[in-house]
């Protein structure tokens, strides 16, 4: 008879203990809720985002000499010049914009590549190398194949205007 009133006893301790846990458990996720919760109440409390390169326009000379840097005109001027091409990499403190193969409508068995490097910190036109790659669709496959002579210098002249045309529209400034 002990054997029941202990089990009895046992499955009564048992119940209340697994009542006491779902109650624990129910509390702690109840007080962790509202901890998640409690914030500040005026937008004012937060904190704005900073970030120190929107604060900083460095003009044409794209950046501080210590850290390298390239002409910004130049790098917006290839930027714009580039941009009827998709885009595969560019980075602007290293001077390099590097497309993506490129199909012109009117020719679908040819495609080109261009790779764009700023040079230097000064609008020249020996701040600026532009290499293009073409290739031709024979058999299935892509060969390459030199593109014209003047398609490199033609695209290196109308980065150079581009590039021209938005320091005369910031006034001229080289700063």
């Amino acid at each position: 008879m002990r054997r029941g009133i202990i089990r009895s006893d046992s499955r009564r301790t048992g119940s209340s203990a697994r009542q006491s846990l779902c109650v624990l458990l129910v509390a702690g996720t109840a007080a962790g809720l509202s901890a998640c919760s409690s914030g500040p109440d005026k937008a004012s409390d937060l904190t704005t985002p900073r970030n120190h390169l929107l604060a900083e326009d460095k003009g044409a000379s794209g950046g501080d000499a210590k850290l390298g840097g390239v002409n910004a005109y130049l790098w917006r001027g290839a930027l714009d010049t580039l941009s009827f091409m998709p885009l595969a990499s560019a980075d602007a403190v290293g001077g390099f914009i590097l497309t993506d193969w490129y199909t012109p409508p009117a020719a679908q068995g040819e495609r080109f590549k261009i790779t764009a490097y700023v040079l230097d910190r000064r609008l020249r036109s020996d701040a600026l190398r532009v290499s293009v790659f073409r290739q031709q669709l024979e058999g299935g496959s892509w060969v390459d194949t030199p593109p014209s002579p003047n398609t490199a210098s033609d695209i290196t002249t109308k980065i150079l205007t581009r590039a021209r045309q938005l320091r005369a529209d910031n006034g001229g400034r080289d700063d």
